[in-house]
């Protein structure tokens, strides 16, 4: 039976490499875990072992490990930002989601002007912290009107022969 190496994959950098590394490790207005990360990168660029790397930078074995990994496979840009993460699955499916911005859009509740949280949550089944949420996120305001009443010409040119009598301005020749 053949024994595995414990040796790290060595970390070859390029003088690009080095020099955004060196920036990243002395920046003080760079955030902290990519200062981490620089630095961990460039220690083992440097030969050092993964356990006296975690033992200098306050870090666990396996957090050197993983950012080592990270950079052999992404280079610089693995270091830039986290691996996105699964989060939970939605409660409520996407269809569900979408009769509810569609009923808000298209239709009325009977008796009513317009939908309210607690009657759109009884007509969909949901919660009403559910549709406030979804309103939120479509940015759905049924509750506001949404036509803005334009004023017709000759109200126009009234308005104007009255802000005309006040501030001394010449008249547009359309309300003369």
């Amino acid at each position: 039976m053949r024994l595995m190496s414990r040796r790290a994959s060595p970390i070859v950098l390029t003088p690009e490499e080095q020099s955004t590394l060196d920036t990243w490790a002395r920046g003080r207005s760079i955030a902290a875990r990519l200062v981490q990360r620089a630095q961990i990168i460039r220690m083992a660029a440097q030969g050092i072992l993964s356990q006296d790397i975690a033992e200098q930078l306050n870090v666990s074995r396996p957090t050197v490990q993983l950012w080592r990994q990270r950079f052999l496979a992404l280079r610089l840009t693995g270091l830039e930002k986290d691996a996105p993460r699964p989060g939970r699955l939605p409660r409520i499916s996407a269809e569900k989601i979408q009769a509810v911005v569609e009923a808000t859009l298209h239709t009325k509740p009977p008796d009513a002007t317009h939908w309210s949280t607690r009657t759109m949550a009884r007509a969909q089944g949901l919660s009403e912290a559910s549709v406030r949420r979804i309103w939120k996120h479509h940015n759905l305001k049924p509750h506001l009107t949404k036509t803005f009443k334009l004023l017709k010409r000759h109200s126009y040119c009234a308005w104007m022969k009255s802000v005309r009598s006040r501030l001394s301005i010449e008249l547009n020749q359309d309300c003369r």
